[in-house]
């Protein structure tokens, strides 16, 4: 059975995510801008209540594009010893070439090296790759343990059929989270995905909340739930 990861944008949204039955928590700031890194004070504040679920880091200094300068990538490398010594229990991040249509395999290997041994996944700048299947190799390269993806497409629900060959593709090496518009209105289709470890949602309901919906968190985990 998938399990299901919620993105929170705030402490109050990751409580009330957990409580509703997350499986995973990922923490960032900045809805607006796609989720940035939150800050640190946050994790030990949520850590103090939410001690069963694991929870992955946002890394990510600024909203934008996904290709770094030296004085962010370095930026990036000090979030992380931070956030390690605060109990982050992983980290989400990704580097694109200067071009924005390739992984960055060098300084995104640099950045799982430094995050070790706390697993990493890389995030949805996958999907601005030129070729995913490509790109989904050099991850592997990276030493990043998961791919967040909406399968290149601009959701999962419409993403389902390159979820589908990313999960053959990547044959076991490196997880896929499908992520990108997941509700509870779509993730059953989407869940038929097989090889598809993780469904990832912001469960934010209406256009003015950045805050999560914990109805929403607990109605997907019921679908998740069954056959």
């Amino acid at each position: 059975m998938p399990r299901l990861e919620i993105a929170c944008f705030s402490p109050s949204s990751a409580l009330l995510a957990a409580s509703a039955g997350a499986d995973r928590i990922e923490l960032c700031a900045n809805q607006h801008l796609g989720g940035t890194t939150p800050p640190p004070l946050w994790l030990p504040h949520i850590k103090a209540t939410v001690q069963t679920i694991p929870i992955f880091v946002m890394i990510r200094p600024r909203g934008g594009n996904f290709c770094y300068s030296n004085v962010e990538f370095e930026e990036m490398k000090a979030q992380i010893r931070e956030f390690e010594t605060l109990g982050a229990d992983g980290f989400v991040f990704g580097m694109l070439k200067e071009d924005g249509r390739g992984i960055d395999v060098e300084r995104t290997a640099e950045l799982v090296r430094h995050a070790s041994p706390k697993p990493c996944t890389f995030h949805r700048a996958f999907d601005e790759v030129a070729d995913l299947m490509k790109g989904l190799e050099n991850v592997v390269l990276t030493g990043c343990r998961a791919i967040l993806s909406s399968g290149g497409r601009a959701s999962a629900e419409e993403g389902v059929e390159g979820l589908r060959e990313l999960v053959e593709k990547a044959d076991g090496r490196v997880t896929v989270i499908a992520g990108g518009g997941v509700r509870s209105g779509n993730i059953e289709s989407i869940k038929k995905v097989g090889g598809v470890r993780y469904l990832h949602s912001s469960a934010i309901v209406g256009v003015d909340s950045d805050s999560v919906n914990g109805e929403e968190v607990k109605k997907m985990k019921s679908l998740l739930q069954t056959s």
